[in-house]
């Protein structure tokens, strides 16, 4: 990528106090804060990680291009996203890759439907709400581009999936265990299911369908995030961390009977 930034890139504008502005460049446009008025075409042309000033002010951004957790933090959205922690986590626990066709019901925001793409996966997804499909795909082709390999229809993935020989099932819904019937037909044996869900309860329910329908290997997990505050000699853990946003249930596909000898975790 070059290191200039270009009009039509969205940029992160970065304070002295570390307050983030997700900023879409356009020629003759200027992104107005209490902090100052910074003209994009003082940004436009800037290599990335410059200092640029604010109108009538003595402070100064640094402008970076967003990363993907920033992008997902910071975007527009109707339905809650999952956050960066757990999109890694899923990326790695449901062993996401270049060219394998995903099936997602539960689309949300689009913060997964990114992260998916972008690792190289063909995505077909179901989603109830016609307003979260059109604000997921909106936020995937301004990060993404228009031509990604990106499908999605409004309809109701309990009653059914199409798609056959997939090779990941994610589900980012709050009954996936009304979908787990259908995933064991649309799923090619040693694929991977993947449900995503708030509640131990739900937790529960989904694992006991996955069970009865021929899934193994069935692990659930969560993952906590703890920074640190480093300063010269103090140094001590944050006082704020992102604990318990969901749960990670991971199950493969196996063939009639391999289940019996696969132990839960």
């Amino acid at each position: 990528m070059n290191a200039d930034l270009r009009e039509g890139e969205r940029v992160l504008l970065i304070d002295a106090k570390d307050r983030r502005y997700l900023v879409t460049l356009q020629s003759g446009a200027a992104f107005h804060t209490h902090s100052g008025i910074v003209a994009h075409d003082d940004v436009i042309g800037q290599p990335e990680g410059s200092l640029v000033g604010a109108a009538g002010s003595e402070r100064r951004f640094l402008v970076l291009r967003p990363t993907l957790a920033e992008i997902v933090l910071k975007m527009p959205r109707g339905a809650q996203v999952i956050y960066p922690k757990d999109l890694g986590a899923i990326l790695m626990r449901a062993d996401i890759g270049p060219g394998q066709r995903v099936f997602e019901a539960g689309v949300g925001s689009g913060a997964l439907s990114m992260a998916l793409l972008r690792a190289g996966a063909t995505v077909h997804a179901y989603e109830l709400r016609e307003d979260f499909a059109h604000q997921a795909r909106r936020n995937v082709e301004a990060f993404l581009g228009p031509d990604v390999a990106y499908e999605i229809e409004i309809r109701d993935a309990t009653a059914g999936i199409d798609e056959r020989d997939l090779d990941r099932v994610l589900l980012d819904l709050p009954e996936p265990w009304l979908v787990v019937e259908h995933a064991a037909v649309a799923i090619r044996p040693g694929g991977i299911l993947l449900s995503y869900l708030p509640s131990i309860t739900q937790v529960q329910r989904v694992r006991d369908a996955l069970r009865a329908y021929g899934f193994g290997q069935v692990e659930t997990v969560e993952v906590l995030e703890r920074g640190w505050h480093i300063d010269g000699r103090a140094v001590r853990p944050d006082h704020r961390m992102v604990a318990h946003t969901g749960f990670l249930t991971t199950a493969r596909r196996l063939v009639r009977g391999a289940d019996e000898l696969s132990p839960a975790r």
